[in-house]
């Protein structure tokens, strides 16, 4: 008898909890629907508003739009519906609080150049385990400090140098791309046989020239040209993992230490996905990096006080290491303080990274608006970064307003949350030591015209800011 009251307790226990799960559910749904879309226009069938956006600076288009409509706005572009977010609350709420709502999301044209096991396509554990990897790995720190930096300074110096010695016009952002691969290339794979780096730097190059071209097979075109390539990327990588296997090579890199991953099952990772993230993380650092010392350029340039004070503060390392006769410390690196701050406002200013893309996985509501499952969001970094009432004055080139710490999600250069990018103490590092040798023992002059932005698919100041450098004699 007692049994049989219990049994009928837990069924009306267990009907009542799923009666009232029902209820909310469908209260829920009831809620979802209600909201409405956010305003904004979705222009022509199929194309949407691509052909408006590239008509004009991206950036002015989403300005335009967002006085128009507000901080929350649709739209379609690149073949997608989409919902812009342009406030540090909405940018928390996609790529921190609420990130389990929202994936992150790449055309499959690009997925299979970099590979799809490299760590940006993913979300769970595989990618939390491997992030963490990756960051240790790009991370200076005072252990590893002293074995990187001397190498660094060797490529910055050289670089230098070799712009200075060809006593003519270079374009500034692609010989920047050229010594940040030669960084990543350090990262990655520490000291490399030369014939390997030749290898790699044709068929990275070739895959790099093909990302951004549009993606068909036909023989002969960019793109087809980049996926034969990507393929030779991947047979190179094999033989180079498979000599550090044989020959029980222990380097520590961001190639040893991904040959010694194992997961929480103890598994390794396989060569394709070694593969993949080594590509990945080069394509991650490379343009950006690149575009923002560019920019540091044009900015310190166009700003000469800015630029005598940074001399100044530099002046003073070089004048500690008696020149170049000893390398930078980690200690000197952490202790430029106005260099540093010329790098926030320069990361600011040209928003390298415009927006984060992220795919709603479900029905979403945020301040009573709904964002379809399947929408992209974009949360628009660039527009924040901006925003005169954040950041008043906010086309004024002014490093002092990083004297204090910014607020919360009003500066993302990195991104936020579990996506934001692994590499940024590593990207810092390598400015930091590509100014202090650039303002103590060179100047620059930009020729032509210094205005305008070109996009590819990153901003870069117009023609790759064209310009010519002078090895400069130091005084004593």
């Amino acid at each position: 008898m007692e049994k049989s009251a219990s049994t009928l307790i837990f069924i009306c226990i267990f009907l009542s909890t799923l009666f009232l799960f029902r209820c909310i559910k469908k209260q829920k749904r009831k809620s979802m629907h209600k909201a409405k879309l956010p305003p904004g226009s979705m222009g022509w069938p199929c194309i949407g508003e691509t052909l408006q956006m590239y008509s004009m600076d991206p950036n002015k288009f989403f300005a335009t739009k967002q006085k128009r409509y507000g901080e929350i706005f649709k739209t379609h572009i690149l073949g997608c519906p989409c919902v812009m977010l342009a406030s540090p609350e909405a940018t928390k709420f996609v790529l921190v609080t609420h990130a389990h709502l929202f994936k992150p999301t790449y055309p499959k044209s690009k997925e299979k150049l970099i590979g799809p096991s490299a760590l940006f396509f993913h979300q769970g554990d595989y990618h939390s385990s491997l992030r963490k990897l990756i960051q240790s790995s790009l991370s200076p720190n005072p252990n590893t400090m002293q074995k990187l930096v001397p190498d660094i300074e060797t490529l910055a110096i050289s670089a230098l140098e070799s712009w200075a010695a060809a006593g003519t016009v270079i374009n500034t952002y692609h010989e920047m791309k050229k010594f940040v691969f030669d960084v990543g290339f350090l990262a990655i794979f520490g000291r490399l046989d030369d014939s390997y780096r030749e290898k790699l730097k044709e068929s990275y190059h070739i895959v790099d020239a093909g990302y951004n071209s549009f993606p068909t097979n036909i023989p002969g075109t960019a793109y087809q040209k980049a996926l034969l390539a990507r393929k030779r990327l991947s047979q190179i990588l094999r033989q180079i993992i498979c000599e550090r296997k044989e020959k029980k090579i222990l380097q520590k890199d961001l190639l040893g230490d991904l040959l010694n991953f194992q997961n929480e099952k103890g598994q390794n990772l396989t060569e394709d996905q070694i593969s993949d993230n080594i590509i990945g993380v080069l394509f991650a650092a490379q343009d950006t990096t690149a575009s923002v010392l560019t920019w540091i350029l044009k900015y310190l340039h166009d700003n000469q006080n800015i630029l005598e004070a940074v001399k100044a503060e530099q002046k003073a390392i070089y004048d500690a290491n008696d020149g170049y006769k000893r390398p930078l410390t980690w200690a000197q690196i952490r202790n430029m303080p106005l260099t540093h701050r010329v790098i926030l406002e320069s990361l600011r200013m040209a928003s390298i990274i415009s927006f984060a893309f992220r795919e709603a996985v479900v029905d979403v509501e945020y301040k009573g608006y709904l964002i379809p499952k399947g929408w992209k969001v974009m949360p628009l970094f660039r527009n924040i970064h901006h925003n005169p009432e954040l950041f008043p004055g906010p086309q004024n080139f002014d490093p002092s307003r990083f004297e204090a710490a910014p607020k919360a999600y009003t500066f993302i250069p990195f991104g936020k949350g579990v996506h934001a990018c692994p590499g940024n103490e590593l990207a810092k590092l390598e400015m930091l030591i590509l100014i202090h040798h650039l303002v103590t023992n060179f100047r620059w002059e930009v020729v032509g015209s210094q205005k305008g932005i070109q996009y590819g698919p990153f901003p870069v100041p117009q023609h790759g800011l064209p310009a010519r450098f002078v090895k400069e004699q130091v005084n004593p």
